[in-house]
């Protein structure tokens, strides 16, 4: 069984293409049937995030999961082919291991992709698709994340994407507190976006969300207010400052709400955070005049500023997952020769058996106990001796020496000269 991880990511795609390939999490669980039913693909798991697709598959032989994956998204195989990363066996191990452990991500060492992940083993674990393999891959995968974080100082002062939308937004009004701010949505990445715009004290804090409910508990943590999602068309003018993040697979800020909001703002500006994969707000409000548009790629930007500080911590992270590469590998190697070694202990056994009836039976007929034990001895020796002895004399030549030399290795063997 083979190893394979590939997609695309910040590093090889723009934001346009990566919005293309994610994945809708109502249907995840559904992709992946289809995926496995994409012959030769025998276990699978898909990670779907703002900055990446990837596809983590175990199959027999090569991984027919790249077509599929432009198949399901109607998109031509070579509409993909130039930002796709394919990463076979010790690489694809190598690659997990990174990714987790916020190696790969836009913003070196932050913590989220390792709970995303998490949340893709859940996802293929439901659905089925995740077996022995990698299951155990995603088990190490967990592990190693927790080692490098723990003992590296890989997410020291991490610069986030909520602390980079706070900053971006601090650059167009000279100070937070005096702006009102909007948050549409109300999953993981709003959160850790209102806590670090609470922190700068706006004068208004709401959050807008198709279940109102949600949107009130979230709020509430703030100290700020609610509204349903069907609101925002009318009440978007309220608003300085609009940071939006939601699983929608259209844009919900289209370019007329945008211009009809200005219009009421007597052209005040407006800063826009799209913290979306799909986008949640049209790419062309990014041309109107008194609108700051910012995207994830843009934040990405500003983050990778901040990195200097933190690649020391890079070399020894990397030192870890190397070695843990290797050890996992060595589990591979292992599991694929159970098999072998069940089947040798099996003949073992089978043999001694054989050789325990006949001396039991000797002992009934009063036979001497001594005689019946060298008995006993002789025929287990002779029988396990018996299938490489036999092997090396029906080899020749050089195949001879090799067999000669493999039992020589495997009985430690010592030559009188």
């Amino acid at each position: 069984m083979q190893l394979f991880a590939l997609g695309i990511n910040h590093h090889t795609a723009p934001l346009a293409m990566r919005e293309q390939l994610a994945f809708d999490p109502v249907r995840l669980q559904q992709a992946l049937h289809d995926l496995l039913r994409a012959k030769p693909v025998r276990e699978a798991a898909i990670l779907s995030t703002c900055n990446r697709t990837e596809l983590y598959c175990a199959a027999d032989q090569a991984c027919a999961a790249a077509d599929w994956l432009a198949e399901y998204h109607a998109l031509p195989p070579s509409r993909i082919e130039p930002y796709l990363y394919t990463h076979p066996q010790k690489d694809a191990v190598r690659h997990m291991f990174r990714v987790a452990s916020g190696l790969d991500s836009m913003v070196l060492g932050e913590p989220q992709i390792l709970g995303q992940m998490k949340q893709a083993a859940r996802a293929a674990e439901e659905a089925g698709t995740l077996g022995t393999l990698l299951s155990k891959l995603f088990q190490r995968t967990f592990s190693v994340a927790k080692e490098v974080r723990s003992t590296t100082a890989i997410g020291a002062n991490i610069v986030s994407m909520a602390a980079a939308s706070v900053h971006l937004s601090a650059r167009i009004f000279e100070s937070i507190a005096g702006q009102k701010v909007l948050f549409i949505g109300a999953g993981e990445m709003i959160e850790l976006c209102a806590a670090h715009f609470a922190g700068e004290n706006p004068k208004r804090l709401t959050v807008a969300n198709r279940t109102l409910e949600r949107a009130q508990a979230l709020a509430e943590r703030f100290n700020g207010d609610a509204m349903r999602l069907d609101e925002l068309s009318e009440r978007l003018a309220e608003y300085d400052i609009v940071v939006s993040c939601t699983a929608s697979q259209l844009p919900i800020v289209g370019l007329g709400m945008v211009e009809r909001a200005l219009k009421a703002r007597r052209h005040r500006p407006m800063v826009m955070v799209d913290l979306a994969v799909p986008r949640d707000i049209e790419a062309e409000v990014g041309d109107l005049d008194d609108v700051f548009l910012y995207t994830l790629d843009d934040l990405g930007q500003l983050v990778e500023q901040g990195m200097e500080s933190r690649q020391a911590a890079v070399v020894e992270a990397e030192s870890i997952i190397d070695d843990r590469v290797q050890n996992f590998l060595h589990w591979m190697d292992t599991r694929e020769v159970v098999p072998t070694i069940r089947a040798l202990r099996d003949a073992a056994e089978r043999t001694r058996r054989h050789e325990v009836e006949h001396a039991l039976k000797m002992i009934r007929r009063g036979d001497d106990p001594a005689a019946v034990l060298e008995a006993l001895s002789h025929g287990l020796t002779n029988k396990l001796v018996h299938p490489p002895t036999q092997a090396l004399n029906q080899a020749e030549g050089e195949e001879r020496a090799e067999v000669a030399q493999l039992l020589s290795r495997i009985y430690r063997l010592h030559s009188d000269n």
